[in-house]
């Protein structure tokens, strides 16, 4: 099975059709349907790590100040109990805690899962992000769960490569200031070119201007940590900004999108609905 990092940038995505909602779409008709979707979103940030281990993952509303629209989606996605233990099994020795009822499934889960998998009919499991942890256990991580793609696993990261709530102009909704476009340059060179090393990213001068706080950024390292351990040279499935400092570019592994270009073309950008003052993106 594939593997993606997909750039979920505002919940309203969720609501939205545009370049990126379209890349996913086109990504969920790519792919071979899996057994089951491991998902690392920035939004499960622990000091832990941990893997869903539920029947039924509850959808997390996770955000305030948005239109009660987003509040009423449910992504009743089933779970798959037992692909908890096979994490396990792939981490080991680093130990994966099984959670039977504490999470769900976050909006950085179900915001672009509703689109790369619309009928909501594949297991989804999700991974926490261990936040005691340091850049290379992340790639590594994510090495090791490579393994699960035998056993039919299509592992996802949500994210941005670019994050910074901060700086973000509202009135530049299509737009990437010029720190925020080498930072993210820089990202997709390494992606391309030696995703190993992409825990180095992280200890760039950029980085901090680029993702202030880190959970955002982290799932890309373990696509990162995917790619060098099958060997598979990543591709970008979409790219582009939004308000200045938030990336939404998107990788794909082992992933032909034939029809991509196609439903990228008739797709409007991501639109003038900023998001709310003191969002939670």
């Amino acid at each position: 099975m594939p593997a993606a990092f997909l750039g979920h940038g505002s919940p309203m995505n969720a609501l939205e059709r545009n370049r990126y909602t379209e890349a996913w779409r086109a990504f969920g008709a790519a792919v071979p349907r899996p057994r089951a979707i491991l998902m690392v979103s920035a939004h499960w940030y622990v000091n832990a790590t941990a893997v869903t281990a539920m029947a039924r993952p509850r959808t997390i509303h996770d955000f305030f100040g948005f239109p009660q629209a987003l509040f009423d989606i449910d992504y009743p996605a089933p779970g798959l109990p037992e692909l908890a233990e096979e994490v396990a099994d792939a981490a080991s020795p680093d130990y994966v805690g099984a959670d039977h009822e504490g999470w769900g499934l976050d909006h950085g889960a179900w915001s672009v899962l509703l689109h790369a998998f619309p009928r909501a009919d594949v297991s989804v499991v999700q991974l926490s992000i261990n936040a005691a942890q340091p850049p290379e256990y992340h790639v590594e991580l994510g090495a090791k769960l490579a393994s699960l793609r035998e056993r039919g696993v299509l592992l996802v990261g949500s994210g941005n490569v670019v994050h910074n709530l901060r700086a973000m102009d509202r009135n530049a909704p299509d737009t990437g200031f010029d720190w925020a476009r080498r930072f993210n340059e820089g990202a997709v060179e390494t992606m391309l070119g030696s995703p190993g090393d992409a825990a180095g990213l992280m200890h760039r001068p950029g980085f901090l201007q680029a993702a202030p706080t880190p959970e955002h950024f982290l799932p890309l390292l373990y696509i990162a940590g995917f790619t060098a351990r099958v060997g598979s040279a990543p591709k970008v499935l979409v790219d582009g900004y939004a308000y200045g400092s938030l990336s939404m570019t998107s990788f794909a592994v082992d992933v032909p999108c034939p029809e991509l270009d196609a439903a990228l073309a008739g797709a409007p950008p991501l639109g003038s609905d900023a998001p709310p003052e003191d969002s939670n993106l």
